[in-house]
């Protein structure tokens, strides 16, 4: 054999070896296909779950004006539809992750080559189809390179599927639904609400890019911790969007010289609007839950289902009552701080040495770090060193949270020092609760002013005196009574001593009218008025209006001894408000499921309480609290008072109010309830303990810390014309038979409408 003949043999050997390599290698890939796709490397998804892949749904609370006041959700993730989706950012989208994404199947060969030579170093070869396959089947690739390529075919396998059962649109939305954008934003909806505060549909270009930008790894690309980066990313994004003629190079470089702009909205349970009120839903929804299965027997989940759950809450009134609380509490808080520097036991008043290491006990043991010390063990002696013992924390403050060093004892006795407060709207002739603030600030401070908390009510139990005399003797506000000393014998109610209250400023002479009585709570008055209907008259009149708390049928009640909730309260005013007719406060409209089937429908209790009369007599009588009375401050201008500490004085209103302030002993408590005919608003204000309060009546009473919150919140209010809260007067009965103009009855020994300080009850 010749030497050429060797060599051509040679050549064609190598010929074979090397069709042999690439067709073994195109069997092996098919090989590797067909297992991929018979499951022999894992499980792929089934049919089903390929047409209703999994997802986390958020369930979500919706406000009765349309916004989202919040979630509940293992991940925060609200889905939207392709029509949502602005065209700006499905532009950014293609031109970033994927350019032949409208000319494939699931697969871009010629990427996956690229990638494969070039290492990656000119961008990877996964397109959008198969990006999603992972997000929805196997998240993170393995780092092991043969689990990593097994794991790829799988995603070639699945992507293929994909495009099969679903358009390019729907694999574009799903892909944008599923996305972790970090920072409790799942999904582009999340997303686009929690960075930029708007709907995905409102998007400009610049904040598509910065979104898709976050695609290629939203942990590097965190534009709360990396902004310069993310501007970077953003830019290369508008970069893309111009090579594939989506945007002008004018517009390019423009939009890239501009900030993120972000404006971060943070949607946790402890941020956003309603908290307290969401968190009151949250334990309502697990009840409703367990009593309303799904038609296969299962009960829904509430962090993954995507419940849509529209409440009555106004979102736009919701804001301003936290404003107005934040900015007054605040103010009040500045005003508290100060006064303690001169209290030796600060925060606490009334109490000794042994009763205040008694409350600070009690607070530790009903912290989380005992509790949970406790049942890893730890001994009583263990535990209660620990609360010595300096740490880092954060704490509360009005300016926002405070990084500091303190023993956790230290902390306690620091949150006890801070004022709390609690406000609720209610809309009289529906029931319809309108905004709901438990607190001023649900991450420090949970428990709930609105419904959990029950304190004493003060004077603003004595209209339901009041009106228990005016429906029962049909008495005119112009009817008199003595203003003297009046005593109820312990026989005549079976109590252990006589009962003798004394009025706050303790001044006693001539007659009052109910109304001059009512607008200077004068205690006398309210005492000889329950003595007249009988104790057990009121407490019916009472639950009649909407209170459900147990109520002794004894006198004392009459001066407000009895601990309510805010919520019963502002319940039973608005039904003065509604013509004697009273409706449950209703929190919830309606409940659908995730494809607005509506699985129920709520509708108002209403039931008639007092005569529509009686009721307008009370109001009319309410409103002398604001003519003459302690809530005069709502009216006036032009006074002061020392540093300030009535925020927003003067508040200058002109239309008709009826309210009512109330302060209970040694400053504990301060309220103010205050009605417009379509709108019922209670305010209560106090520390933790009864024990943490003013110390002097002038800066602790109702009309001080709780009378402010008010003013501010209906100042906002009626500034906002889109929300029509009423300034007329209360409607008038058509046949009134009980007389209400007193000027008719005037006396030459009547004294002109009497102006009290707000008196301690007791």
């Amino acid at each position: 054999m010749t030497k050429t003949e060797t060599n051509n043999n040679q050549f064609l050997k190598y010929i074979r070896w090397f069709w042999m390599a690439i067709l073994g290698g195109i069997t092996f890939i098919i090989l590797l296909f067909l297992l991929a796709s018979f499951g022999a490397f894992g499980k792929l998804p089934t049919f089903e779950e390929l047409e209703s892949p999994e997802k986390n749904t958020a369930s979500e609370v919706i406000s009765i004006d349309g916004k989202t006041l919040g979630k509940y959700a293992y991940e925060n993730r609200t889905p939207v539809k392709y029509k949502d989706l602005p065209e700006n950012l499905i532009n950014a989208l293609v031109a970033t992750e994927d350019e032949r994404f409208y000319d494939h199947s699931g697969i871009d060969f010629r990427a996956s080559i690229r990638a494969v030579v070039m290492l990656g170093s000119e961008g990877g070869g996964s397109t959008i189809t198969q990006q999603l396959a992972k997000l929805l089947f196997h998240g993170e690739g393995s780092r092991n390179i043969v689990e990593r390529v097994l794991q790829k075919v799988k995603e070639y396998v699945i992507a293929i599927q994909l495009e099969r059962q679903y358009t390019k649109q729907e694999i574009l939305t799903m892909y944008l639904n599923k996305y972790d954008y970090l920072n409790l934003a799942v999904g582009i909806r999340s997303a686009s609400r929690i960075y930029f505060g708007k709907e995905p549909i409102d998007l400009k270009i610049k904040e598509s890019a910065m979104l898709v930008g976050m695609l290629k790894n939203a942990s590097y690309f965190n534009p709360l911790r990396r902004e310069e980066l993310v501007k970077n990313r953003r830019n290369v994004v508008l970069n893309q969007m111009y090579k594939n003629d989506f945007i002008s190079e004018k517009q390019r470089d423009s939009l890239q010289k501009t900030p993120l702009n972000l404006n971060v909205n943070k949607e946790g349970h402890s941020d956003g609007s309603a908290t307290y009120f969401r968190e009151y839903l949250r334990d309502f929804m697990k009840s409703w839950i367990k009593n309303n299965p799904k038609t296969d027997g299962t009960e829904y989940n509430l962090h993954r289902d995507g419940l849509k759950i529209y409440v009555t809450i106004d979102s736009r009134m919701q804001k301003y009552a936290e404003e107005a609380m934040k900015e007054h509490m605040a103010n009040l808080q500045r005003v508290f701080n100060k006064e303690q520097k001169r209290n030796k036991t600060a925060p606490f008043y009334d109490l000794d040495k042994d009763q205040i290491a008694f409350t600070m006990g009690q607070a530790m043991k009903r912290s989380g770090r005992w509790i949970r010390m406790k049942s890893n063990g730890a001994s009583e002696q263990e535990i209660k060193a620990s609360f010595d013992e300096k740490t880092n924390m954060s704490v509360f403050s009005y300016k926002g949270d405070i990084d500091t060093i303190m023993s956790p004892y230290d902390s306690i006795r620091y949150y006890k020092r801070i004022l709390r407060s609690g406000l609720l709207s209610v809309e009289p002739q529906t029931g319809h609760v309108k905004a709901w603030v438990g607190g001023v600030n649900y991450k420090h401070f949970q428990y709930d002013a609105v419904k959990q908390q029950k304190r004493q009510v003060g004077s603003t139990f004595k209209p339901f005196v009041y009106a228990a005399a005016i429906n029962q003797l049909k008495l005119s506000p112009c009817y008199k009574l003595p203003n003297t000393p009046y005593t109820v014998p312990k026989e005549k109610y079976g109590m252990q001593e006589d009962w003798t209250p004394n009025n706050s400023d303790n001044k006693y002479g001539g007659e009052l009218t109910l109304k001059q009585a009512l607008a200077g709570s004068v205690n006398v008055i309210t005492a000889k008025l329950i003595d007249m209907v009988h104790p057990k008259t009121v407490v019916n009149l009472a639950n009649s209006v909407g209170i459900e708390s147990e109520i002794p049928e004894v006198p004392s009640i009459a001066l407000g001894s009895v601990d309510l909730s805010l919520y019963e309260m502002v319940g039973a005013y608005s039904t003065f408000a509604n013509k004697g007719l009273r409706v449950e406060p209703m929190m919830l409209l309606k409940i659908e499921d995730k494809n607005g089937m509506v699985l129920e429908q709520f509708m108002p209790n209403s039931k008639e309480a007092i005569s529509e009369e009686s009721a307008y007599v009370i109001t009319n009588l309410l409103e002398g609290v604001t003519e003459s009375g302690s809530g005069i401050r709502l009216r006036t201008s032009g006074a002061s008072y020392p540093d300030d500490v009535v925020t927003g004085y003067p508040y200058q209103f002109v239309n008709p109010i009826a309210g009512k302030t109330g302060t209970t002993q040694n400053q504990s408590d301060g309220w103010f309830m205050g009605i417009v005919p379509n709108l019922a608003t209670g305010v209560w204000v106090g520390g933790e303990d009864r024990a943490v309060h003013f110390a002097g009546i002038s800066k602790g009473q109702g009309a001080t810390m709780a009378l402010p919150i008010w003013g501010l919140y209906y100042k906002k209010l009626y500034a906002d014309p889109t929300l029509n809260v009423s300034k007329e007067a209360f409607e008038r009965p058509e046949e009134l038979s009980i007389e209400i103009d007193c000027r008719k009855q005037k006396s030459d020994n009547d004294t002109s409408d009497i102006k009290t300080n707000e008196d301690p009850e007791f």
